[in-house]
């Protein structure tokens, strides 16, 4: 299988990019990884709606220029499912039996996606209530994706 993470935004921080580092070649093991920034735009202090909207609808054309027609599309957004890291392994495991060998993790800049991303999304899928830095994300999900395939493998992981 193959996982493309989309990704507003690039990671300056050094302990963020180690750990991006860890999964991604953890990973290997189990699938391809791609991960693709896209660049974020500048969201100016107390933006109005309409400037929000803006900024997401430019970054929304940035994500879908790598979004394919045979990719099965999950949405990171706080008012997706939220399922745990078993639920999670299984719907990795079941898009694989479907016959969908592309899957591609979406994550929004600061502000959120675009309508058109969201249109696209064939999942919507939730870490938290909680809002979490979009660079922190990246790891969560990662970390989350490696998880899942270990619980996929019978192999151990740490609960």
């Amino acid at each position: 299988m193959k996982i493309t993470v989309i990704s507003v935004g690039k990671i300056k921080e050094k302990y963020l990019k180690d750990a991006i580092a860890e999964y991604s070649k953890r990973l290997g093991r189990y699938c391809k990884l791609e991960i693709i920034e896209v660049q974020d735009e500048k969201t100016p202090d107390q933006a109005s709606e309409t400037v929000e909207k803006q900024i997401r609808d430019k970054e929304a054309e940035r994500i879908l220029k790598y979004i394919r027609d045979d990719m099965y599309v999950i949405t990171l957004e706080i008012g997706g499912k939220m399922l745990s890291s078993e639920e999670l392994a299984d719907k990795i495991n079941s898009l694989g039996i479907q016959g969908k060998s592309h899957l591609a993790f979406v994550i929004g800049g600061s502000i959120g996606l675009g309508r058109k991303v969201l249109v696209r999304s064939d999942y919507a899928l939730s870490f938290s209530r909680m809002t979490f830095p979009h660079q922190l994300m990246r790891v969560i999900l990662l970390e989350q994706v490696y998880r899942g395939y270990r619980i996929i493998n019978g192999e151990p992981y740490h609960k």
